[in-house]
Formats: C-alpha cells, sequence, structure tokens
C-alpha cells in the first residue's frame, strides 16, 4: 500500500516504484525528471500534483494509470546509428565473421533488448540490407524488445518525425529507406518486415525467445543497480550462444561488472562470453582464415 506523503517523498515513492517494477533507477539529483515526465499525464487525468499521485496510485484499481506513470518515467532515448563507430564494427567485423560461422546453416538471430521506439533495431536492418547480396538466401530474424507498451507500439508503426529522422540518418539512407507521408517518415515495408517487435521485461523475460547471435543491449544496465545489473547479465548469457556477441552502449563496459563476459579483444566495442574460471578470457573463437 502506498501512503500520501509530503513532496519530498512523492518522488522518492515514484523513483521506487519504477525500479521495482522496471529495473530503472533515477538518482536523487534527477528526481526533477519525475515532475517533467509526468506533468502531462497530471494535466490529462486533473491530478493537482504528485502527492495526490501518489493516492490515486495506491488503489490497486489504478493499476494501468500506474503502468502510464511508469511508461512517461522511462528513459527512451533513442536515434538510428546511435555511436555510429559501433555500426561500423558491427558491419565491417562482426557480421562477416557471424556469416562464416553460421554458413552451413544460413541464419542469423539479433535481439536488441531495450529497443525503445525501433531506430536500434532498424538500423541494424538498415546495415544487413546495404548488404544484401551478401545475405542472399539467409533466415535474418531481428527482434526488438521492450518494457513499454507505447515505444513498442511507434516502434511497430515505424513513423517517426522530421526530427526524428535526421538523428543519425544519412541523407541517403533518409531517401532509400523511408517515405514521406505529411509531417512524418514511414520506414520501407521491406525492412518493417525483417523487424519484430514484442513488449518484454530483460530481468523477467515472458516468454522463451530461444537464443540470439548477437544482443543489443545498449544504454539500458547503465540505469540498474549494481544488483539488478546482475541478473540482467545473467539473463543475457543465457540468451546468447557460445560464440555470440553483446553490444553494450559506448558508455557501459562488463568490466568490474560482471564475470560472465569479456571484451572482444578483436572487436573493440563487442564483447562475449567468458571463460569460466579465466577471467578477462574470451570464449569466442579465433577469427577464421
Amino acid at each position: 500500500m502506498i501512503h500520501a506523503q509530503p513532496a519530498a517523498d512523492a518522488t522518492r515513492i515514484l523513483a521506487g516504484l519504477l525500479e521495482t517494477r522496471t529495473g530503472q533507477q533515477i538518482a536523487p539529483s534527477r528526481y526533477w525528471r519525475i515532475q517533467t515526465a509526468l506533468a502531462p499525464l497530471l494535466k490529462h487525468h486533473a491530478i493537482p500534483d504528485l502527492d495526490a499521485l501518489v493516492a490515486v496510485l495506491s488503489d490497486p484499481e489504478n493499476e494501468r494509470l500506474l503502468q502510464e506513470s511508469l511508461e512517461l518515467m522511462l528513459n527512451n532515448e533513442s536515434f538510428f546509428f546511435r555511436d555510429i563507430a559501433l555500426f561500423a564494427t558491427l558491419r565491417s567485423e562482426a557480421l562477416p565473421q557471424l556469416r562464416e560461422r553460421r554458413a552451413a546453416r544460413k541464419s542469423l538471430r539479433i535481439w536488441c533488448a531495450g529497443c525503445s521506439t525501433g531506430q536500434e533495431a532498424y538500423s541494424v536492418a538498415m546495415l544487413i540490407d546495404t548488404d544484401r547480396e551478401l545475405w542472399d538466401g539467409w533466415n535474418i530474424e531481428i527482434v526488438g524488445t521492450d518494457i513499454s507498451a507505447s515505444v513498442i507500439a511507434k516502434a511497430r508503426s515505424g513513423r517517426y518525425s522530421q526530427f526524428e529522422i535526421q538523428r543519425g540518418l544519412s541523407v541517403d539512407y533518409m531517401l532509400r529507406y523511408f517515405t514521406q507521408d505529411g509531417e512524418d517518415w514511414v520506414i520501407d515495408p521491406r525492412l518493417q518486415q525483417m523487424v519484430r517487435f514484442q513488449e518484454d521485461n530483460i530481468l523477467k523475460p515472458r516468454t522463451e525467445k530461444g537464443r540470439f547471435d548477437i544482443i543489443l543491449c545498449r544504454n539500458v544496465l547503465m540505469y540498474f543497480a549494481p544488483e539488478t545489473r546482475s541478473i540482467a547479465y545473467a539473463k543475457l548469457e543465457q540468451t546468447l550462444e557460445d560464440d555470440g556477441l553483446l553490444m553494450l552502449g559506448a558508455a557501459e563496459t562488463v568490466m568490474d561488472q560482471t564475470a560472465l563476459f569479456s571484451s572482444a579483444r578483436e572487436m573493440r566495442g563487442l564483447h562475449c562470453k567468458a571463460v569460466p574460471g579465466r577471467t578477462g578470457l574470451s570464449a569466442l573463437p579465433p577469427p577464421l582464415a
């Protein structure tokens, strides 16, 4: 049961709810984000302030309003080809290696965990489509998941504003893969069909997704507490193929964070499963000749 508290406690309670339900933390120094994020919700539902919202959310009947509040507080920052150097490594080194390793089965599975509004997953699809003659006859599966229903709905729509389309995309890619529709830009249906989006929580997966050759989990773990981050790493390790690759955000690292992964020395910015009992050694086989 949530009890109404003074205003300062209201933000603390809401931040606690966010962490409990999603794993994402908001540092006390950034509690101001809560008021900013929830202002439209307060206005829409005629709720005077955060104290009143906390009181309303104490009623189990208001679960839908709680979910709406949590989604607004989540950090869903995303744009196309974010941290372009990592995507360059993905295209020039990671994908070619995996293409050789998976040549017999001609299938590749990629998971974008915490995909937000879809730009990351569609960026991967563009990379593969750019070299589509190399993937002829392959079964490529790209799965994007996020805890937020609203961002998954936007990702599925493949519809972006002029501002969103200009963030990270070259003019060539913008014209090649998007069509203008009024003030929005809509992604090519062919690329849209390459990606499957679904609601899911990295900490508590709802369904068995099987194993993936590449997992992108970028700018997600940085918002988790250390103990929560450990749980997430364990889920990622279970879901990654033994010779698969994990891509984190440019400001994230596995160093001193987990014993389950090591940096892939062959590919800067990517990580692979660690050799059990041999800290710092990679389970990734040597590059193929």
